[in-house]
């Protein structure tokens, strides 16, 4: 057990990142709690995650595919919910939002509330293990989730596998899943969904040139559950 832990831990250091805080619910909790406050005394809705061009990739996709505007939609860690905002204000309409942070689900709530958008459903769920009511969604969306769990200190390689059978679970068959990541690498991230899901293209994101070398910082990937 030991010297699976260790390899486990090895290869996610050859990978770029290792346990960190930023894993923990703790302080994800801490963390929207003072976002939460934060938005009572001024109304900020707080950070939006890969900035707002990340916002607008995933929407134009959409839109190119054509997917119906009222094609169920989850956004998996909806965080401030500023996602599903945007969402809506394009035209769709059967939107979800889950969270573990209970400060997240309830300042959310308050942002699509001062927005006007009572029609959006958010729930307080763990995306790891996912009560039998979220099942059925055509299209799965992840900003930065899949990125903190696999920060987790206590065994996210066993996370992130619980992960890829939660999302097979709440993801209908022949629906879509649309990541973010800023840790993982497209052939990285094609490896720890090959169980059930089928890589279908990358979406473009900004690059840089550094040393002589061109890159990007983040990683944008579209799946479709196997049928």
């Amino acid at each position: 057990m030991g010297g699976q832990q260790e390899e486990e831990e090895e290869e996610e250091e050859q990978q770029g990142f290792g346990p960190s805080a930023l894993g923990t619910k703790a302080h994800w909790d801490a963390a929207y709690e003072r976002e939460l406050q934060n938005f009572k005394e001024s109304g900020d809705a707080g950070e939006i995650w890969f900035g707002e061009e990340s916002m607008t990739r995933l929407i134009r996709w959409l839109e190119k595919q054509k997917i119906p505007l009222d094609s169920s939609v989850l956004d998996i860690g909806t965080g401030n919910g500023v996602l599903l905002v945007e969402l809506a204000k394009s035209g769709y309409t059967n939107l979800t939002g889950v969270d573990y942070c209970i400060s997240a689900v309830e300042l959310s709530k308050n942002i699509i509330r001062k927005e006007g958008l009572p029609h959006i459903k958010l729930q307080v769920e763990d995306i790891l293990n996912p009560s039998n009511e979220l099942s059925g969604f055509q299209v799965c969306i992840d900003k930065g989730t899949f990125d903190a769990i696999s920060l987790n200190p206590d065994n996210a390689a066993e996370k992130r596998k619980q992960y890829v059978k939660s999302l097979h679970k709440i993801l209908r068959p022949g629906g879509f899943f649309l990541i973010t990541s800023c840790n993982w690498t497209r052939e990285e991230l094609r490896s720890e969904f090959k169980e059930g899901f089928l890589f279908l293209e990358e979406l473009p994101t900004p690059t840089f040139f550094f040393g002589g070398r061109t890159g990007s910082s983040v990683t944008a990937l579209v799946f479709q559950h196997k049928t």
